[in-house]
């Protein structure tokens, strides 16, 4: 068998252990914070709210360390047959520059300019970054969601966005 008929050899996936890693912290942080809170028991719930944080702390830890021995026996995951994402290729990062500016715009104007306005900003340049180029339909788009969104919360979860140079007109 020649060296191009002969089998790749599976190359490991060490970031994996960052997941790992991510889980466990997490998992501890749950932990932390339960042991923290103060018991408060009454007649309905004798029990009270620390166990449920702890247990899922505890399955955290047991997912992390499940899973960090999956990746030492050189466990990966499979890649779905009709994935059609190519893993050589580079990152896009005007791509990704372009989305993170229309997050921190938003961030910057949400609070001054009111939802309707930042998000409509975000959803545009989110839009635009990630390549669609219907620049006057996307701005009508942009409005609707934000629209939809600012009201959406405001009447269905009853949480206040901020409406900005918008107050009394929404």
């Amino acid at each position: 068998m020649s060296t191009a008929e002969a089998p790749q050899e599976a190359r490991r996936d060490t970031a994996q252990y960052g997941v790992c890693g991510f889980l466990a912290v997490v998992g501890v942080l749950v932990i932390v914070d339960a042991a923290r809170i103060q018991h408060i028991a009454n007649s309905n719930d004798p029990i009270g709210p620390k166990p449920v944080p702890i247990v899922l702390g505890v399955l955290l830890l047991v997912v992390a360390v499940l899973y960090a021995v999956d990746v030492a026996r050189g466990g990966t995951g499979a890649a779905e047959e009709g994935e059609d994402v190519d893993v050589t290729s580079a990152v896009d990062w005007r791509t990704v520059l372009l989305l993170i500016a229309a997050f921190v715009v938003n961030l910057v104007l949400i609070e001054p300019l009111g939802w309707v306005i930042s998000g409509t900003l975000l959803f545009w340049g989110s839009a635009f970054a990630l390549g669609s180029r219907h620049h006057i339909r996307n701005v009508f788009i942009a409005v609707a969601l934000s629209l939809i969104t600012f009201y959406a919360f405001a009447i269905g979860l009853g949480v206040n966005l901020p409406a900005g140079v918008l107050q009394g007109i929404l």
